[in-house]
């Protein structure tokens, strides 16, 4: 174990894989977080003292730089899907890539790999699409031979976007969402944690890639599907941009006016401009297949995690395989 990464944001939803899989690859991992008593989950991911939680704070040049202090190779998962306090847009995913990619040029890092958005634009209509971009040409500007990942929207167990509509779906007859013919190609989040680990070992060309899954589906169709992996029937309301604008709209102004105290979780003006984009690969874009990898499909993994939503949990399986054996009989 004498290489060591550091990956910032790595208790996190898609660093914690790529955590996981480092550790298996032999590297000591370094994984730079806010609070480091609640990221002990990434220990038991190697041997005692292989993989250790760090404090670290984005924001702060002295505290990344401390975090990456003596690595071979550095990944940065970091994001906000909402601004939030202190950690906006610009302060996370521009100032915070250009500080992650500046310092490892300072520190003569081999590898950088940098996990942005499927919809990264600088012309975008979100500030989070935008910042995005920004971001991705701060780092290209520190760091020219980084490896830079855009996935489109991720799902695996600990997701939070089928396990968020699933449980609005257990508790309501109808599933309302917004913009439901936005079009996405949900990929699995180990097979992204597989893409940065070849760019930390340096078997991914330096360059930009876009991820996304086999599958093409727009929201609502999305939605159907997971319905049935929860065995619930539901009615699916999509819902024009401009007929939940208002619903946005309150939600901001109550982050805005409780002084950041009350975090808008449910939807923000700037998802609901996302949301007038299909998420999808562009045509010609490198891809899993320049990785070598092939990406899983839904089918298989979303009745892994998303059976704790059906009526009677774990054993709606059951009774569905008792019923088929009685009608065998």
């Amino acid at each position: 174990m004498s290489k060591l990464v550091t990956i910032y944001g790595g208790s996190g939803f898609v660093g914690r894989y790529i955590a996981r899989r480092m550790a298996k690859e032999g590297w000591r991992v370094r994984v730079a977080v806010r609070r480091p008593n609640e990221a002990m989950h990434v220990k038991p991911y190697g041997v005692p003292g292989q993989v250790e939680p760090v404090l670290c704070n984005i924001r702060d040049d002295a505290s990344v730089a401390a975090a990456m202090q003596g690595a071979d190779a550095v990944v940065n998962c970091v994001g906000v899907l909402n601004a939030h306090g202190k950690n906006s847009f610009e302060a996370v995913q521009v100032d915070g890539a250009a500080r992650v990619a500046r310092i490892a040029h300072k520190q003569d890092i081999g590898q950088l790999v940098h996990i942005s958005a499927l919809g990264a634009d600088a012309e975008g209509s979100s500030e989070y699409a935008r910042t995005k971009a920004l971001g991705e040409e701060a780092v290209r500007g520190y760091f020219p031979n980084a490896v830079i990942l855009r996935p489109s929207v991720i799902f695996g167990t600990e997701d939070a976007f089928f396990n968020r509509f699933a449980g609005m779906a257990s508790l309501s007859p109808l599933l309302p969402i917004a913009r439901g013919n936005t079009l996405f190609q949900p990929v699995y989040v180990d097979d992204v944690a597989r893409a940065a680990v070849k760019g930390v070992l340096g078997e991914a060309a330096p360059g930009t890639y876009e991820l996304g899954g086999p599958e093409v589906k727009s929201f609502a169709a999305l939605m159907r599907q997971m319905c049935d992996v929860i065995m619930r029937r539901r009615v699916i309301v999509s819902l024009p941009g401009f007929a939940v604008w208002p619903l946005a709209f309150g939600f901001d102004m109550l982050q805005a006016i409780s002084l950041q105290l009350i975090e808008n979780k449910v939807l923000s003006r700037d998802q609901l401009k996302s949301l007038g984009t299909d998420n999808v690969v562009s045509e010609g874009a490198k891809g899993f297949a320049d990785l070598g990898i092939t990406p899983e499909r839904m089918g298989p993994i979303l009745p892994s995690y998303l059976w704790k939503f059906r009526p009677s949990g774990q054993y709606d399986e059951m009774t569905a395989s008792a019923r088929n054996l009685k009608g065998d009989a």
